[in-house]
Order: structure tokens, then C-alpha cells, then sequence
């Protein structure tokens, strides 16, 4: 099993940047994908960014490509998101994901583990 702390999300004026962390806890970490998730109100949790368990697959979303960043460092059980150009439509509830696999996840149904949340608020 693997268990999920996100943190470092904030408040932040459109154009700024932010660093967000996923600190895992558990044996499986180092041969988990993690994925990015974010969930606006009102509207269905959607993909950001995915890393493979080694860190030499990344994928991103249409909409974050050239502005975030996916990276992971196994030796400190944590994987990173930083997001730069911040807009605010990027404003979300943002979620962690794990899930062990060949491939390279990216659907919310795909991964097992979740951790709960830290917001990111972006104002105009």
C-alpha cells in the first residue's frame, strides 16, 4: 500500500508559480506511477501530470504543457509539481495519485491510491 500527503499548495496572482509535494509512505513508493489530478467546483476531477515509477516517462495535459513540471526523487519518497505561468483557471482542488504499473497512467479510475487535497487558489 502506499499513503498520500499533498502540500504546498496557496494563494498565488495569476503568473506566479507554485511547488507542489507528494510525500509517500510505504514499500510500493518506488514502483508507483504518481499522478497529478485537480477538481474545480462544480466540475469533474481531470488530469494534470503522470510520472512513471523510474522517473523517464512523464505525461501532461494539453492545457499545463510548457507551464508545469512533474519530477519525483525516490530517495525522499516524493514527487513534485511545479507549476509556473499560474492562471486562473488553474485554480483546483489538487490531488496525488499512485498506482503500480507497466504503463503510464492517466485516467482517475486507473490509480489506487489518493491523497486528500491541497488547494490552489489563483487570482486575476
Amino acid at each position: 500500500q502506499v499513503q498520500l500527503v499533498e502540500s504546498g499548495g496557496g494563494s498565488v496572482q495569476a503568473g506566479g508559480s507554485l511547488r507542489l509535494s507528494c510525500a509517500a509512505s510505504g514499500h510500493t513508493f518506488r514502483s508507483s506511477n504518481i499522478g497529478w489530478f485537480r477538481q474545480a467546483p462544480g466540475k469533474e476531477r481531470e488530469f494534470v501530470a503522470a510520472i512513471s515509477y523510474s522517473g523517464g516517462s512523464t505525461g501532461y495535459a494539453d492545457s499545463v504543457k510548457g507551464r508545469f513540471t512533474i519530477s519525483r526523487d525516490n530517495a525522499k519518497n516524493t514527487v513534485y509539481l511545479q507549476m509556473n505561468s499560474l492562471k486562473p483557471e488553474d485554480a483546483a482542488i489538487y490531488y496525488c495519485a499512485a498506482r503500480s504499473a507497466r504503463w503510464l497512467p492517466s485516467r482517475p479510475d486507473e490509480f489506487n491510491y489518493w491523497g486528500q487535497g491541497t488547494q490552489v487558489t489563483v487570482s486575476s
